[in-house]
């Protein structure tokens, strides 16, 4: 796994406030950083170009799961 100890996390802004929440962390190189804020220490790494077509996905509504 890559170091995340630089990480600045942040919360999807469609969370809610019941503690389920998406965390993203766009600042590291070459990874997007996502995780369930329930459980923070296992983050799922992404290369940009697959976080850019996740967010695509939702945003279009054609996303393939």
């Amino acid at each position: 796994m890559g170091d995340l100890q630089g990480a600045k996390w942040r919360k999807s802004t469609y969370s809610t406030h019941n503690g389920n929440c998406v965390e993203v962390a766009a600042n590291l190189p070459g990874l997007i950083a996502v995780r369930d804020s329930k459980t923070p220490t296992t983050p799922v790494l992404l290369p940009p170009a697959e976080w850019s077509a996740f967010l695509t996905g939702l945003k279009t509504g054609t996303l393939n799961t």
